[in-house]
């Protein structure tokens, strides 16, 4: 049992951070529904997953449930579908998310498309968890590659901001009739420490949430740049600007309502990612602005997202957003 866990018999809202909550969010789901099952390079202790986010499981539900895998995501991905196929509902661990190239046609190919084939009759409610590398990681661990799953109908795309926004949508998609990926971001697993609820925890998919009120832009965006974005706001309020931020939370379900809404009072907007700004998830949101608002907006909405390269190892190259290109572009708006 990890150290979060203990907590979490002992306190209603221990600080912890987002690897800690997720682990608290297995261990919880675990115990409630003895169909779920965990698969994935490493994930049985003593190492507990590379991020530690199963750390205590196999120890606590034994190694029949919880199963250290050969280095094959091509193999965790198709025994997960398998599973759950059977009436399971298996977490299927990739390591990194630029590894899940080797597990596409699993995940999207069957995972995604078996209830809609079926009438509804044989979900596949596989829960696929996978970590975005910071830049030192280099070009093969540290890709965004959302935008790919958002584009394929039929699973649910995940990407936490804060431990408790993990915690509860990672217990929500446990609990859906589809498949779902989790991404995570190793630069969010452990520097960010915050209030999470010991016990289960659930945050609705497809439900934005405004994290800071303004009148004057919307900033939407989620994962790693809700940070980015907040202290963007603060710089812009320095001057006047008082910028309205959004984090997005799930990217499939998509809450726009909560966007258009927000856009509609403040008549600019700025869509913030870490992906490529080149075909990233910000294009289909800024061009869904565009059109529903065209006759409202006093500039069109626009993105700051990475540079179209390969990540490189170097941070200071990476071409990743920054308050600064954040704080410009609004002010290009104006």
């Amino acid at each position: 049992m990890t150290d979060a866990t203990v907590a979490a018999d002992s306190e209603p809202n221990p600080t912890m951070t987002m690897a800690a909550a997720l682990n608290s969010a297995f261990h919880l789901a675990m115990e409630n529904n003895d169909k779920i099952v965990v698969l994935g390079e490493d994930v049985a202790d003593p190492i507990g997953g590379v991020f530690k986010t199963s750390k205590g499981l196999s120890t606590k539900f034994g190694e029949l449930r919880v199963r250290a895998t050969p280095i094959s995501e091509q193999a965790i991905a198709g025994a997960a579908v398998g599973l759950a196929l059977g009436g399971y509902r298996p977490i299927a661990e990739i390591m990194f998310f630029d590894f899940i190239t080797l597990a596409m046609d699993q995940i999207l190919n069957h995972a995604a498309k078996f209830r809609y084939m079926t009438g509804g009759t044989t979900p596949a409610p596989i829960t696929v968890t996978t970590t975005i590398g910071s830049s030192h990681f280099g070009a093969q661990h540290a890709q965004s590659l959302e935008a790919w799953f958002m584009h394929t109908p039929g699973i649910n795309v995940l990407y936490p901001a804060t431990p408790a926004d993990a915690k509860g949508l990672i217990t929500s998609a446990l609990e859906s009739p589809d498949p779902s990926l989790l991404i995570q971001h190793s630069a969010l697993l452990y520097s960010v420490k915050e209030p999470v609820p010991a016990g289960v925890h659930r945050v609705p998919l497809g439900v934005a949430n405004t994290v800071r009120t303004g009148s004057d832009v919307t900033l939407v965006t989620y994962g790693t740049q809700l940070s980015v974005c907040l202290q963007a706001a603060e710089v812009l309020a320095e001057s006047g600007v008082q910028a309205e931020v959004i984090d997005l939370r799930t990217l499939i379900p998509l809450d726009f309502a909560t966007v258009e809404a927000s856009v509609e009072r403040t008549r600019r907007a700025v869509v913030v990612h870490e992906a490529t700004e080149f075909l990233g998830p910000g294009a289909e949101i800024a061009a869904r602005l565009n059109e529903r608002l065209f006759g409202e907006l006093l500039a069109p909405a626009v993105r700051v997202g990475s540079a179209y390269t390969p990540v490189p190892f170097s941070k200071s190259l990476s071409g990743y957003p920054t308050v600064e290109k954040v704080v410009a572009k609004v002010r290009g708006l104006l």
